[in-house]
């Protein structure tokens, strides 16, 4: 009698983010994998105890692989804004490409599918320590979230086809970024003066 085919967890979890960016969140199931792979459903509780499970770790994939995509564009021997830019640029192209990932891993509100905090925190420090060298180390926290915040909302609103006015959106999202960057050191938590 052959031995039942392995099926390695890292195999599992790409199939289920392919699976999650063809046929969408709601349609994935721990059967529909197991199906994709040729063995019993049963077989896959070994690597995931439920379909909660391998979610979560689908979101701590994405979100590796997202800070990659980040920290290689990050790396040259650039300006430090310049770096930001280009891992901002990176972010932007990466949910463009992983837009159903995206979404699961950044607004979905359980708490059963966030990744270990540990895992995430080792995975935005480098990030905040470009923030640090535009910056200053006590602003570099601040500075992350915000330039976080920004990049997040404006690709939402891109792969949720609401910027529908028409424009270079590529060119908006540099510019919009570029203004953030160059703003923050002059702002020094005074707001602008009225005129």
């Amino acid at each position: 009698m052959p031995y039942p085919v392995q099926v390695e967890p890292t195999a599992l979890v790409h199939a289920a983010r392919e699976l999650i960016e063809q046929q969408g969140l709601e349609n994935v199931s721990l059967a529909m994998l197991a199906a994709h792979f040729n063995v019993k459903a049963p077989s896959l509780y070994r690597h995931f105890s439920s379909k909660t499970d391998l979610l979560r770790a689908v979101n701590l994939d994405t979100t590796r692989e997202l800070v990659h995509a980040m920290q290689t564009a990050g790396s040259s021997a650039q300006p430090p804004a310049q770096r930001m830019l280009n891992m901002a640029l990176a972010y932007r192209a990466y949910v463009h490409q992983h837009p159903a990932c995206y979404r699961l891993a950044y607004t979905h509100g359980s708490p059963e599918l966030r990744p270990d905090e540990a895992e995430l925190l080792a995975l935005a420090l480098p990030l905040q320590a470009v923030m640090a060298e535009l910056y200053s180390e006590a602003d570099s926290l601040a500075a992350l979230r915000g330039v976080y915040a920004l990049v997040h909302g404006f690709v939402m609103l891109e792969i949720n086809h609401m910027l529908q006015r028409g424009g270079d959106l590529e060119a908006t999202f540099i510019q919009v970024v570029k203004a953030y960057l160059a703003g923050w050191p002059n702002a020094n938590g005074a707001l602008p003066a009225s005129g």
